[in-house]
């Protein structure tokens, strides 16, 4: 198996709505940004998948190298040889793929965030750096369109955090801001007992306007110099807007149940964003 074969299979198997979005991509852009989600999925399950923080840590201290060794010019992992050709072209840059790994490094050291800064923290190094990586692969004329990707990152994994809340609680993680589920009358015990409450609706609906309001934010950053080129960005948008509605619409039980879209939806959605320009 090429590495470009390692890093499509796992781009596929994760079912991610982000996968729908490249498939509109030239050829060369596809196999780089497949390439970078394929990296973002490796160090992601490293922390997920790994029972013993210890071996967690030692596997990213691993990936630092890896980094390292790939812009030396002799990576090892089919992942960081599939990317290695892209970094120049796209003018990726190494740092940004060491910040990653320092966000999934946040994951072990921290299961909770006092406010909503600290929480902004967490997203930029695993969702915002992304966004940047991924609107250089894209195609940027403006400076401006990056700080569109980095917006559009946060909007994200706002919105991952929301669908996740249940699935996180049962592994011990709750990234709702401290102070909001203090302000809203929901205690930890409540999430991590799954207690649907009208107090943990509320929360709910105040999570996801913010995050709605962070999506309109980030658009009204993109340059239209950029809108067309920024189309796979948009894509994901539309798909994880649609599913905030769906979570709004299912009354927000996310505590025992991950609410997702299907996969003929999502490409619809994606498709339909792209012939609209």
């Amino acid at each position: 198996m090429s590495p470009d074969d390692y890093c499509q299979q796992k781009a596929a198997q994760s079912g991610s709505s982000f996968y729908y979005s490249f498939l509109f991509l030239p050829v060369e852009r596809r196999r780089a940004i497949t390439a970078l989600y394929a990296f973002c999925r490796e160090v992601d399950d490293t922390v997920d998948d790994c029972t013993d923080e210890a071996v967690a840590r030692t596997k990213l201290v691993w990936w630092r190298k890896e980094i390292a060794a790939m812009l030396d010019g002799a990576p090892t992992h089919p992942v960081t040889k599939a990317l290695q050709p892209h970094m120049q072209t796209y003018r990726l840059e190494g740092q940004h793929l060491q910040d990653i790994i320092d966000g999934m490094e946040m994951d072990l050291n921290q299961t909770r965030y006092l406010d909503y800064p600290g929480l902004k923290k967490y997203c930029w190094h695993v969702a915002s750096v992304v966004g940047i990586l991924s609107a250089k692969i894209f195609g940027v004329t403006q400076a401006q369109t990056l700080q569109f990707a980095e917006k559009l990152g946060l909007a994200f994994q706002l919105t991952n955090i929301i669908r996740d809340v249940g699935e996180d609680a049962r592994i011990g993680r709750i990234y709702l801001p401290v102070n909001e589920l203090q302000q809203f009358n929901v205690t930890a015990a409540d999430l991590l007992n799954a207690r649907h409450t009208d107090n943990f609706e509320n929360l709910m609906r105040f999570q996801v306007a913010r995050a709605q309001q962070t999506y309109d934010e980030a658009f009204a950053l993109l340059p239209k110099e950029d809108r067309r080129a920024q189309r796979p960005g948009l894509m994901m948008a539309a798909i994880y807007r649609a599913l905030l509605v769906e979570i709004e619409r299912d009354g927000y039980h996310v505590l025992n149940q991950r609410i997702s879209l299907t996969p003929i939806r999502k490409l619809w959605l994606a498709w339909k964003t792209y012939v609209r320009g």
